[in-house]
């Protein structure tokens, strides 16, 4: 679903309190295991103080209105991209860099800082080694730097070949469609989100990316991205994704 879509959806079914904490509890709970969430795990892990039966009404409710789906195979059910929004706007709290690992990312592109292609190159590994997925820096005249490709073969939604195949074949071949996914700008802050369905890739429904726009000079812009399945740590990923793309606009100020 468009992220355009996310107010109006919220705005057409008001959530109950209940409902919110459900939903944060079926994130987590699918950020955590990689799997589709039923109502015991919830019932006994997130004291959400109702019954297991409650939590399966609200949770088939909440599929009704577009907030979890349920894949065909199974009896527990995911978050859709609504949710996922919903869950970094309204109910997540942010895992901030400590000030030892702001200074050390800081230490580790400094010295760099006047070669462009080896800062951005630095910058796309920092990110990786700290997220544990795929980090992007692309400038939009076209040069794109990576790292940390081999981090996608430790999670479940990249044990498909075909999907993996894709994710890779975007961001190999396909530089100009991804830049032109990231002209989406429709969420709040200065750190934009898309979720599977939104990508309008074949085989992506389990990818999610999260990426923040920089300015290099008066007339060079850029993107930092970490890509991922849908279920990123949110929380961690963010604001880590924020600081690279700050401090790249920092370290260029002097160019």
């Amino acid at each position: 679903m468009h992220p355009t879509l996310f107010v109006f959806i919220i705005y057409m079914f008001r959530l109950s309190q209940r409902q919110m904490d459900i939903l944060k509890a079926v994130v987590e709970e699918y950020i955590d295991s990689a799997s589709p969430v039923g109502s015991e795990p919830l019932e006994r892990k997130y004291g959400l103080g109702v019954s297991p039966a409650t939590i399966r009404n609200e949770m088939a409710l909440l599929g009704q209105h577009g907030y979890l789906k349920q894949p065909h195979t199974s009896a527990g059910r995911v978050p859709t991209a609504i949710t996922f929004r919903l869950y970094i706007n309204e109910l997540m709290q942010e895992a901030q860099l400590s000030v030892a690992e702001e200074v050390t990312t800081k230490e580790r592109l400094w010295e760099i800082r006047q070669n462009s292609g080896k800062l951005l190159h630095a910058t796309a590994r920092s990110l990786a080694d700290q997220i544990n997925c795929v980090s992007l820096v692309a400038l939009h005249s076209g040069s794109v730097y990576t790292s940390g490709y081999a981090n996608l073969l430790s999670m479940p939604e990249f044990y498909d070949i075909e999907v993996t195949r894709q994710v890779l074949m975007l961001i190999d071949h396909n530089v100009g469609s991804l830049l032109q996914l990231f002209e989406q700008t429709n969420d709040r802050g200065n750190v934009h989100m898309m979720f599977g369905e939104e990508l309008n890739y074949p085989l992506l429904e389990p990818v999610g990316m999260i990426y923040s726009h920089f300015n290099m000079g008066a007339h060079t812009t850029g993107t930092v991205a970490a890509i991922g399945p849908a279920r990123l740590n949110f929380a961690y990923t963010i604001p880590r994704v924020r600081y690279h793309s700050l401090l790249l606009e920092e370290l260029a100020r002097g160019w």
